[in-house]
């Protein structure tokens, strides 16, 4: 069976003595049957099988999505709304501390009611931040991890298979 995306949150309806009660949800979708394992199948499908990336390569490689500087959130700092923490690692597996981020569900306006343009990256500069969050930001560290040893220039590595 394949997923559907499930919507967050149904309108409420009033109920005859006026109490919102959930709305009713849709039927879900035809569910196709599984496919039986001796049919030979969609031969786009077993074309496209072969080249998806599988094993170790379906891991971005280091270095793809480094961690983002931003101001450090202390773990017993209550944050108001609109706001989250964001946690991340190194490439090696060192745990950050944890980032202020914008809420990305979240609608930040001004006092005229006007949309706030946020960073695209969604990290809290200094100057947004709530008041009483101490300002420090984040060093992100230097990650070094050891590649293992790629394999000669021209070398067929199909033909070095015992």
């Amino acid at each position: 069976p394949r997923a559907r995306p499930v919507p967050r949150s149904l309108p409420a309806v009033a109920d005859g003595n006026g109490a919102p009660t959930p709305a009713a949800r849709e039927a879900p979708d035809a569910v196709p049957a599984a496919a039986d394992p001796g049919d030979p199948g969609d031969s786009a499908t077993d074309a496209d099988a072969g080249d998806a990336p599988s094993g170790i390569a379906l891991f971005p490689p280091p270095g793809t999505n480094p961690p983002k500087p931003g101001l450090i959130v202390p773990e017993g700092f209550a944050l108001p709304p609109g706001y989250v923490r964001h946690y991340q690692s190194t490439d090696d597996g060192k745990q950050l501390p944890a980032i202020l981020m914008f809420h990305p569900d979240f609608t930040w306006v001004d006092e005229r009611g006007a949309a706030i343009v946020l960073p695209a990256d969604g990290v809290v500069p200094p100057e947004m931040a709530p008041s009483g969050l101490p300002i420090e930001m984040l060093a992100v560290p230097d990650t070094h991890i050891e590649v293992v040893e790629p394999p000669p220039a021209g070398a067929d590595t199909a033909d070095t298979a015992p």
